[in-house]
């Protein structure tokens, strides 16, 4: 049985310099705080663990004055960088450069919403880390929309601007902007920005290729992983024989009975030594 690696499978640009800061202060000091799981795997966050990483939530934030403290690829809402001024925090500040970016553009169009009594409208998962921290750049204000029936709360007949979550799918949110589009006003004031990261868009594309060419794919992707899910979905259309796992534990001999190629891909929280182990254990089983 052929076993193949996806050669542009693993982590994008943020993941990899985020990791890299912890990396490095861990080097240095041993330990150090992270707010959140530094990147939706758990597999990596207890290889971080174990080199003195700790994850820490909000709450805990008063009990660590003076300590150093990370901000992962997603970025945080500007109430954390207050928060941690006042205690004395030291923050290493990972944002994803993209993020950092969109965060920005949010700000710049929520200022300009104010002045015309317009809308901010995010495209994006409630709850996850990265809305909450772009959702922060609106003082909490912004509606967040997830599919067309979060619309509701939209009034039609004034200003919007729309942004998505970097890690969402170009698809939906195009069918997002045109269920909007549907809706509004004679002469409404309608603008949506294209922020979702070229590096998930176009993982996409390249992942239907891989797909195709073998007869089983293994998806290895976190739990918390929206790109993971969404990469999976995608895949499972054009290959049917397509399984996400967390790691090698979740093999199961019954899906290679009759294949003669099985690729292995991931989310771009997926680190490029998990995906080698399930290639490993493959080779163990056949």
């Amino acid at each position: 049985m052929e076993i193949r690696i996806d050669e542009n499978a693993g982590y994008c640009f943020g993941v990899v310099k985020a990791i890299g800061a912890a990396e490095e202060e861990l080097s240095r000091d041993g330990s150090l705080y992270c707010l959140g799981d530094i990147v939706h795997n758990s597999a990596e966050v207890k290889r971080l663990g174990r080199l003195g990483l700790v994850v820490i939530d909000h709450a805990r934030l008063p009990e660590l004055a003076g300590s150093k403290v990370l901000i992962r690829a997603h970025g945080e809402p500007p109430e954390t960088y207050r928060t941690a001024e006042r205690l004395g925090i030291r923050l290493i500040d990972a944002t994803c450069p993209i993020v950092l970016a969109l965060q920005q553009r949010i700000r710049k169009g929520y200022d300009e919403m104010q002045r015309h009594g317009g809308q901010i409208v995010i495209f994006g998962k409630p709850g996850h880390a990265e809305v909450i921290g772009l959702t922060g750049q609106t003082g909490g204000t912004a509606i967040i929309a997830s599919t067309p029936d979060d619309l509701s709360s939209i009034d039609f007949s004034r200003p919007i601007r729309l942004y998505s979550q970097t890690t969402k799918s170009r698809e939906e949110y195009q069918q997002l902007i045109a269920n909007i589009s549907s809706r509004l006003a004679p002469g409404a004031d309608f603008v949506a920005y294209d922020t979702i990261c070229n590096r998930v868009a176009n993982r996409a594309r390249e992942l239907e290729g891989f797909a195709r060419s073998v007869d089983v794919l293994l998806f290895v992707a976190g739990a918390n992983s929206s790109n993971g899910h969404y990469l999976y979905e995608y895949c499972r259309k054009v290959q049917p024989s397509t399984y996400l796992i967390s790691d090698a534990a979740d093999l199961q001999p019954s899906w290679f009975s009759s294949a003669a190629s099985v690729g292995i891909s991931g989310a771009t929280s997926t680190p490029r030594w998990l995906m080698e182990q399930v290639a490993e254990q493959l080779r163990v089983m056949s």
